[in-house]
Parts: structure tokens; sequence; C-alpha cells
């Protein structure tokens, strides 16, 4: 069930975009973003720039990932019962 749920996001990922990125597009575009806050390539904050985007990406499909495994979780239904002393 799990991994049923792992490709469901996986899907539900790949056809939330408009067009497919390759992974060479994508580092362009993180390249992109990390000169645009002003790091410069081939410095240590530059790589360190694009280790943090690449890192927010995996949380974030992480956290995808979690809202999906919910569903698996037993229902725990509560009722209370009213015991009335005479």
């Amino acid at each position: 069930m799990r991994f049923l749920n792992s490709v469901c996001v996986c899907l539900l990922i790949g056809l939330s975009a408009c067009e497919t990125i390759t992974p060479e597009q994508r580092r362009a575009l993180d390249e992109q973003q990390c000169r645009s806050y002003g790091f410069r390539p081939r410095t240590d904050a530059f790589a360190e720039c694009l280790q943090r985007i690449d890192l927010d990406r995996r949380a974030q499909i992480r956290a995808a990932m979690d809202r999906f495994d919910r569903w698996d979780d037993p229902i725990v239904v509560y009722r209370p019962v009213i015991v009335r002393r005479d």
C-alpha cells in the first residue's frame, strides 16, 4: 500500500507541472536563482545555495508523501458512554 501511495504522489507531482523539466533545465533554473541572490559560481556559498534549494525540494516531496501516508492510519471513533449513579 505504501508503494501505491508513493506512485500516486509521483504521478500527482508530475501531472501538476505544466511542462516537463529535465534535470539539466532544473539545474540551470537553480543556478539562475542562486545568481539572482548575488552568489557567484564556483564558490562555497553558491554550492550551499544549490544544496539548500535541493534540500527544500526534497522536503516538499516528503511532506506531500506524508499527507498520503496518513490514509493508512486506522480510524478511531470515540463515543462516550455516560453512566449515571442512582
